[in-house]
């Protein structure tokens, strides 16, 4: 027999799950989160969650906050059980449930009124945001695109803005009106810098409409940078059903994920911060190193594998880990021409951290799923893969697995398999780079010239003719031989 989970069921519930030793009805907001996706819920919902059991910090209790239309549907299956998420990590010798009871209450995209109200209100000293890569509206030099259309338009409409930037605009500017202490803006992404690159979309944004309120938000707004890590996928009826089956918990929306996971954060506040560094986060004054390590090496290792398993038909990333061409492409890659150019890290192995992720990769019972890895790909390249392309470059070493990466995200979005079945690719910008990449049957600068996303690199000579060569070799051999000849060093 299941049961529901509701804040009522807790105490059936933890007979198979670990529950909150809190109140969650006591809770008070200090955050307001925009972005409540798994990973979020995974993440620092969870190292919240931790915070609140030691019976610490119970005033940064989350109001979440919506970023698409679509978002209302999360919130209502949340608000059916009390904003309660079944927490569930998998290892290969494990698996255990817990219940999660950081945040109490959600807000929809739509309701700018709301958000914006709530915004001002004193309590919420921290605003964070799980937005994805393509949110920061910044260009392949990872600077802010003031000039896109949804910009524009808050600019113009700062009353009635539309993006999350517009939003965070009208809630600093309500708490300037009210002489009330700005509160923090914290990002949560996988982006590098991700601090800097916030700074520069709120700044941005507020400049459209009042030059003055971007000057004192660059004077008084702290925006921290931070290095996230949990590998979290997506919830199907996979994740709801092993979740009814194996703890006895129906919920609407469970969260699966590994065991392991990682926070480093830049200790700079604007009005104080919970105790996050009692439950595993580490504060830092760079956060520098540590993201180049896990953006370069764990998302770029999830980007170079993630095209040659669509190719060769693998679903899930651990049978992508255990074929052992695309196992060899990537050791060899993130060895050669990945690792060599991060900054050190201190205390840290770099060929040690790669062996954590590979183990990490190979880990059969999260099921992460290969198109989750390929989608939007126009925002993930250029953040993941090019900057290690770039630098090798600069410093005169060799791109030839970089620029098979490249090469393999054009084929795969050709739209087929090399067995010839098709591949239903997903990108915020999928009709114009997939007719990029049909074109680069016949000219490479089709798909090179996409300047938003290449960049400089696109021009370079050296990595045009690494990327045209081994393009053609993906077509002439495909996939598998490709990979082979890499991992020989032939290719």
């Amino acid at each position: 027999m299941s049961l529901a989970l509701t804040l009522r069921t807790l105490p059936q519930i933890a007979a198979t799950a670990s529950v909150p030793n809190y109140n969650p009805s006591t809770l008070s907001a200090g955050i307001m989160h925009f972005g409540v996706g798994n990973f979020h819920r995974a993440h620092q919902a969870v190292y919240l969650d931790d915070l609140f059991r030691l019976g610490l910090d119970h005033d940064w209790a989350i109001i979440g906050a919506g970023v698409l239309p679509s978002d209302a549907i999360m919130r209502e299956k949340l608000a059916e059980q009390g904003f309660l998420t079944t927490v569930v990590e998998q290892e290969r010798e494990r698996s255990q449930a817990r219940v999660s009871a950081p945040m109490i209450d959600m807000l929809v995209a739509d309701d700018a009124a709301e958000i914006i109200a709530t915004l001002a209100n004193p309590q919420i000293r921290i605003v964070s945001m799980t937005i994805t890569e393509g949110g920061y509206f910044i260009d392949a030099s990872g600077k802010f695109f003031d000039k896109h259309p949804a910009i524009v338009w808050d600019g113009a409409n700062p009353s009635l803005p539309r993006t999350v930037f517009g939003l965070i605009v009208a809630g600093l500017k309500r708490r300037r009106e009210q002489n009330v202490t700005p509160f923090t803006i914290m990002s949560c992404d996988n982006i590098p810098h991700n601090g800097v690159v916030t700074k520069n979309a709120v700044i941005g944004t507020a400049r459209h409409s009042d030059p003055g309120l971007a000057d004192w938000i660059e004077q008084n707004v702290a925006f921290p940078s931070s290095m996230v890590d949990r590998i979290t996928p997506a919830t199907s009826e996979r994740e709801r059903s092993h979740c009814e089956k194996t703890f006895g918990i129906r919920d609407n929306w469970p969260v699966y994920c590994e065991g392991f996971k990682q926070w480093v954060l830049e200790d700079k506040f604007t009005a104080g911060r919970p105790a996050l560094d009692k439950v595993g986060v580490k504060f830092v004054p760079d956060v520098t190193p540590y993201e180049h390590m896990k953006i370069r090496i764990l998302n770029g290792g999830h980007a170079a594998i993630a095209y040659p398993a669509a190719l060769l038909d693998i679903e899930y990333v651990h049978e992508a880990m255990e074929d052992p061409d695309i196992c060899a492409f990537l050791r060899k890659l993130e060895r050669d021409e990945i690792i060599p150019v991060i900054p050190p890290v201190p205390n840290t192995s770099l060929g040690d951290y790669y062996e954590i992720i590979e183990r990490r990769f190979s880990n059969p019972k999260i099921a992460d799923t290969i198109p989750r890895l390929a989608h939007d790909g126009s925002n993930r390249q250029p953040k993941f893969i090019l900057p290690s392309t770039a630098d090798n470059l600069a410093a005169g070493r060799d791109v030839t697995g970089l620029a098979l990466v490249s090469a393999l995200w054009c084929r795969y979005l050709a739209g087929k398999t090399d067995s010839n079945r098709s591949i239903n690719a997903t990108d915020t910008n999928l009709q114009r780079i997939q007719a990029a990449a049909l074109a680069a049957a016949n000219d490479i600068d089709e798909f090179l010239g996409l300047a938003d996303v290449f960049g400089t690199v696109g021009k370079s000579p050296v990595f045009r003719k690494k990327f045209a060569s081994a393009f053609a070799s993906l077509r002439a051999i495909k996939t598998r031989r490709t990979l082979q000849l890499y991992a020989a060093g032939n290719l």
